[in-house]
């Protein structure tokens, strides 16, 4: 058995509402749906078929022990110190407009526990409130600085949240340091628009691809699909037409596929996409929109499996 595929970052429990109206369960209780975008990322791997190890913190409250079995269930692996008695889980309140586009509000806390590197690992993913939200963001940083000169594939998601960095000056000056040690940077057209206004997805990827290491970026585009670029030049993917129940999760099921697509292609490890090729890109992006779509499909975050995957839109 291959070394799982390292994703770290928070795991919590969506409350989800639509306006003023918590959505709640038959107990009249707010329904809760884990959440936390490396943990659905890792959730995504998984269920795809690719061996994945999470490194998070959750306590061991009703909200915890929800995570704790989801992730389980889904054939995640939960590096040591993840699970906490005692650390109260954290929160998001997802709100959904008319068009079943979430906003949130989080309450978290974010400590990691110890980072290493186990031998053999293919891949390192992280993002999202997890590497800007202090302390753990100093520790995520300084551990993907370890990894310059491993065998290793590191891909970054920043997943802006304004209502927790509202200073979109300050965190740009963060993703550009990120994203320099990573050999692939996700972001969506919101994160564009937050981060740097008045630029074009061209130009924000062509900014990112000036540091050495990173070789690729790519930028979803709601249902408008998504674009790739690397070194080897420029790819469009168009979305395919569906009836979108909600985009909860959507953009981790697309990282998700993204990295299961480039392992499926043997881009991750030591050869750090070096032989990324547009051909490559092109098909590793229509995976990870397909798989997207699939989730958009469905209540909250709810990748797909490789079978359903396979059954929606083939082989």
């Amino acid at each position: 058995m291959s070394a799982p595929t390292l994703v770290v970052g928070e795991a919590l429990v969506d409350i989800v509402s639509t306006g003023s109206k918590t959505t709640r369960n038959a107990n009249g209780k707010p329904k809760a749906t884990p959440g936390g975008s490396p943990a659905n990322v890792a959730v995504g791997l998984a269920r795809l078929g690719v061996p994945t190890e999470l490194v998070t913190r959750f306590g061991t409250d009703p909200y915890g022990d929800q995570l704790g079995a989801h992730l389980f269930g889904n054939g995640v692996q939960l590096s040591p110190g993840s699970v906490e008695p005692g650390f109260r889980t954290s929160t998001a309140t997802a709100t959904l407009d008319g068009a079943g586009v979430a906003s949130y509000q989080f309450d978290i806390t974010w400590e990691p526990p110890a980072l290493s590197l186990s031998r053999g690992c293919p891949a390192v993913h992280t993002g999202s409130i997890a590497t800007v939200l202090e302390p753990g963001a100093t520790a995520i940083r300084d551990f993907l600085k370890t990894l310059v000169d491993q065998p290793v594939t590191v891909t970054l998601d920043p997943n802006a949240r304004p209502t927790i960095t509202p200073d979109p000056v300050s965190t740009w000056a963060a993703v550009r340091e990120l994203a320099a040690l990573s050999d692939l940077v996700k972001l969506s057209d919101e994160d564009c628009e937050f981060l740097r206004p008045g630029q074009s997805p061209e130009s924000i990827a062509v900014e990112l691809l000036s540091a050495p290491r990173t070789q690729c970026v790519v930028i979803t585009r709601g249902s408008e699909g998504a674009l790739g670029i690397s070194r080897d030049g420029r790819i469009d993917v168009t979305a395919p037409r569906i009836d979108v129940v909600d985009t909860v999760g959507a953009g981790d099921s697309f990282m998700a596929a993204l990295i299961a697509g480039l392992n499926g292609q043997d881009l991750l490890g030591a050869t750090r996409l070096a032989g990324l090729t547009s051909q490559n890109l092109q098909t590793v992006v229509d995976y990870a929109v397909k798989a997207a779509a699939i989730t958009c499909t469905r209540h909250g975050a709810d990748p797909p499996t490789a079978a359903e995957h396979a059954a929606t839109w083939g082989a």
